[in-house]
């Protein structure tokens, strides 16, 4: 028998800033001590659950049978018996959440839904230390330029998808990783070489996540974008996927034949939408950091992701942007994640554009081949 705590994820600490520097743009490096307490945090939850099973607290009952179907559906398998009882109690809570958040959708107050995913037995805590691997401590604010615009004669687009015209590659699970960096970097230069070889060729993330050190970067620690790109021009290019493909871990640094290539990248104009706008419809996908702290990102299912709550600060993942439109009168951004098609629009977010949602027009990198 499993318990539920009725504890949610996000009440536990999650700004451990006794253990973790910050800077204005996230967080800072001390990884290791953040994963070393959030172990410690999970192992004195367990210990807690024990106790409340032990006393006789129980699960919800009517729970059991959508338990083990979310359990078949996204393939979980748990240590032992305590292992489950603390995942089905996180779980239960984001059962919760999701059905809060529906219902009050539905009576009109958010323009998105939620929905369970293979992120659902985690807390929000768990999931942006396993998930959001954007460093942008290690970013050099001489990388930026404020003072770029890019010149444009003539109307845009109302809407522009590079998905719909081929352009962008199938969307990917980084998994145990946190190189939504390189997911994201790898992106806009595989669209570019599209643009210039006229063929959509997939890239090789893992070459960014094991031999990109040098540039700053720490594997599945994580990396920046302009420290990817910094790589990949000094490097004379990277791989293609399929001979240098993603292993879900950073293993030793390879030699192989290199395919994509760039001659540099432009840092785009901070809190400049219209400029980015600019960009994506006569460039191509551009790759940007956002903030991905809130449950309500973790589990986006559909709909135009508009939360008030989230903060622009700090930057903590990295999407690509590969288009944008307009729909019940709400302007949006087109994003691709890399956390499976499982999660969101088939992979995808709608996220409102104009607005600064989540940061995203903050961080913009775009290669230039």
């Amino acid at each position: 028998m499993v318990c539920s705590t009725g504890i949610k994820g996000d009440e536990i600490d999650s700004n451990p800033a006794h253990v973790t520097k910050r800077a204005i743009w996230g967080f800072g490096s001390d990884v290791t001590s953040c994963a070393s307490c959030l172990r410690l945090r999970v192992s004195m939850m367990r210990v807690l659950l024990l106790t409340l099973l032990l006393s006789g607290v129980c699960c919800d009952l009517n729970l059991d049978g959508s338990w083990r179907s979310w359990k078949k559906e996204f393939k979980k398998n748990y240590s032992d018996a305590m292992e489950e009882a603390y995942r089905r109690s996180v779980w239960e809570q984001k059962v919760l959440e999701v059905k809060k958040h529906n219902e009050e959708a539905a009576a009109g107050h958010h323009t998105f839904t939620t929905g369970l995913n293979h992120l659902s037995d985690m807390t929000a805590e768990e999931v942006n230390a396993k998930m959001n691997g954007l460093r942008m401590e290690n970013f050099s604010p001489q990388d930026d330029d404020d003072n770029f615009t890019f010149p444009i004669n003539f109307p845009l687009p109302p809407s522009v998808n590079w998905t719909e015209d081929g352009f962008v590659t199938p969307v990917q699970n980084q998994g145990n990783c946190n190189s939504c960096w390189a997911f994201s970097a790898v992106g806009a230069l595989e669209a570019q070489m599209k643009k210039k070889k006229g063929v959509l060729v997939p890239l090789s993330v893992q070459q960014l996540v094991d031999c990109s050190h040098l540039a700053g970067n720490r594997g599945c620690f994580g990396g920046l974008l302009t420290n990817a790109f910094h790589y990949i021009v000094n490097n004379e290019g990277i791989s293609k996927e399929s001979e240098y493909p993603y292993e879900d871990k950073e293993v030793f640094c390879r030699r192989a034949h290199n395919y994509g290539h760039c001659k540099g990248y432009r840092v785009l104009p901070r809190y400049n939408e219209f400029e980015l706008q600019k960009v994506v419809a006569t460039i191509g996908p551009v790759a940007v950091g956002i903030n991905a702290n809130l449950t309500s990102f973790h589990h986006y299912k559909n709909g135009i992701y508009n939360e008030t709550s989230c903060p622009s600060l700090p930057l903590n993942h990295a999407v690509l942007i590969v288009g944008y439109g307009k729909e019940d009168g709400r302007q949006y951004w087109l994003v691709k994640n890399s956390w499976s098609d499982n999660w969101g629009e088939g992979g995808y977010i709608r996220m409102l554009r104009n607005q600064n949602q989540c940061g995203i027009g903050t961080y913009s990198v775009v290669p230039i081949i």
